[in-house]
């Protein structure tokens, strides 16, 4: 058994990740303060003796909570909110600074935990350190296109700077580290007003009320479901040969993003129709992963299908 830490373990793909590791025998500290995050996601793990809940605020130092976490031989730093999508209350438009910082300061504390404690880090990094790309499918040897001062900014840059912290310890203090990149990710513990496209097209659908495509909705998007990417994370963090090294995880079957409010539509058999609004800035217009090196290091690809993933994330919110 491992006693392991998940800064924002209260997340969508966070608490899908706890009940993972708890589920295969291990003691889990989840950290969360709940910017973003739901105390409803972790609920179902509240009784379970192998599950702490520690309410703390990741770019604040842990010397007032270290008493409460003994030895820790794995850390993952998921916390940061990621939804671009400025009309929701969890996005990262309406946290700037607290984006900026839980990337930064919050990466830097966390890896002086993982020092003290000898633990292996795994940061998580995005498929928006790629820009808007004019290269696809983007490998993860490509440096991206990214605005350093647009709106978007605050996520994409402090995920780079992020990731070159994991590195600078990874060679000053030869930490044993490795970064993940997450591509676009759907299931069931999404929150409604999370403001994620798929998330949004479900909920307007089975409320009848008119699906919002930005655009004309031609851009691209490649969607992962979420127990595929757990398994990804999974197996970044505890195959041996992964030290130092940048993973895309993500499902290279791209669709526009008109496809998948059309196919939403038909799926929940609703009869709101689609309404187009002007592209917000810097909106990629493409986005698709390259996961052959998944593929290679790992032997991980994903095997749920789109289909299948909106069937199960729709049903996930009808009973809601």
């Amino acid at each position: 058994m491992y006693e392991i830490l998940v800064a924002g373990g209260a997340g969508f793909i966070g608490s899908h990740l706890c009940k993972r590791l708890i589920d295969e025998g291990n003691k889990v500290y989840c950290i969360d303060d709940f910017i973003t995050g739901s105390k409803n996601n972790i609920q179902h793990l509240m009784d379970n003796p192998n599950f702490k809940l520690i309410e703390h605020d990741v770019t604040k130092p842990f010397d007032e909570i270290k008493d409460r976490i003994s030895e820790v031989s794995h850390i993952f730093h998921l916390a940061s909110p990621a939804s671009p999508n400025k009309k929701s209350e969890r996005s990262y438009i309406n946290y700037p600074i607290e984006t900026m910082l839980v990337n930064s300061v919050g990466t830097y504390n966390l890896l002086l935990l993982a020092k003290a404690k000898n633990s292996k880090f795994l940061f998580a990094s995005t498929s928006e350190i790629y820009g808007n790309p004019e290269v696809s499918p983007q490998p993860e040897t490509y440096f991206g296109n990214v605005n350093p001062i647009g709106i978007r900014s605050v996520y994409d840059e402090s995920k780079r700077y992020g990731e070159a912290m994991t590195f600078a310890f990874y060679r000053k203090h030869n930490l044993d580290t490795r970064v993940i990149r997450i591509f676009n990710t759907f299931g069931p513990f999404m929150q409604k007003d999370d403001g994620r496209v798929v998330t949004s097209f479900i909920n307007q659908a089975l409320t009848n009320t008119s699906l919002t495509v930005f655009g004309e909705g031609k851009q691209t998007r490649s969607f992962c479901y979420v127990d595929d990417m757990i398994d990804g994370i999974m197996k970044v963090m505890f195959t041996d040969n992964t030290k130092g090294q940048v993973v895309n995880l993500g499902n290279p079957d791209e669709r526009t993003i008109l496809e998948i409010a059309t196919m939403v539509k038909d799926m929940v058999g609703t009869g709101s129709q689609i309404v187009f609004e002007p592209l917000p800035e810097d909106d990629p217009e493409v986005r698709k992963p390259d996961i052959t090196k998944a593929k290679t290091l790992l032997g991980w690809e994903p095997k749920i299908s789109l289909e299948e993933g909106l069937k199960k994330t729709i049903e996930y919110f009808r009973n809601a």
